[in-house]
């Protein structure tokens, strides 16, 4: 019989089912890239949004900064956790389930991505006006000043920012796991804490800050390699 208490029973490895800890890891792995993936475009759409209509007089663009501005601040004020339990009739439109990790997607996408905006909009305003002003003195578009000035120019910043967006989205995934998400937060929660298996728990926690550490090393090499002081 496994000893469940004390420090040794963090140490029981052959307690552990590494065939569903290695399922389990790359379950949360694809959850986090693929829904990074839709935050990141997402969040830079409604960034923009919200850069671009921030000024503008016209009643147009305002009520759209105003409506957007609305759906970011709403959606960044919700707990995760609420927030998933509030778009399971959506999920279950959308993924046709409610438990397992494709269920968990939407929630992911909906709670990171208006975050992502907010830390989009603000990198967007701290680009040089200068640079800005010499772009539109030589006839540029706007969206020539978009693609040719913004989104270069904060692209140092938009990394930085996703990658702090990617930390947070794995601890999200972990969250999710605990209510039948899949992933290491579900493991851990089935089969480390319900079981008293507390090597499972530690496996699962040690492999998530591994995943952390990896992407936040992967993303500090992308932004030294694109910010232009550090040439």
């Amino acid at each position: 019989m496994a000893n469940t208490t004390g420090f040794k029973s963090y140490f029981q490895f052959h307690n552990v089912d590494w065939g569903a800890m290695m399922s389990a890891t790359w379950e949360t792995v694809w959850m986090t890239l693929l829904s990074m993936v839709a935050i990141v475009i997402l969040g830079i759409i409604l960034g923009l949004i919200l850069y671009e209509t921030r000024n503008k007089s016209g009643i147009g663009f305002r009520i759209l900064n105003w409506i957007v501005g609305l759906f970011v601040n709403i959606f960044r004020s919700i707990p995760f956790i609420i927030l998933i339990i509030l778009l399971l009739p959506i999920t279950m439109k959308l993924a046709g389930t409610i438990i397992g990790p494709r269920a968990a997607l939407p929630s992911l996408i909906i709670s990171a991505a208006p975050f992502y905006a907010r830390m989009v909009e603000s990198y967007f305003r701290e680009v040089d006006s200068g640079v800005l002003e010499a772009a539109e003195s030589m006839g540029a578009t706007t969206w020539g000043i978009i693609t040719k000035v913004l989104l270069p120019e904060s692209k140092p910043a938009l990394i930085a920012g996703a990658t702090v967006t990617t930390i947070s989205l794995i601890g999200y995934t972990a969250m999710a796991g605990a209510i039948g998400a899949g992933g290491l937060g579900n493991l851990a929660y089935q089969d480390g804490f319900q079981a008293s298996n507390n090597t499972v728990t530690l496996v699962a926690t040690v492999i998530i800050c591994l995943f952390v550490f990896i992407v936040q090393f992967v993303g500090d090499v992308f932004v030294k390699i694109t910010d232009k002081r550090t040439l």
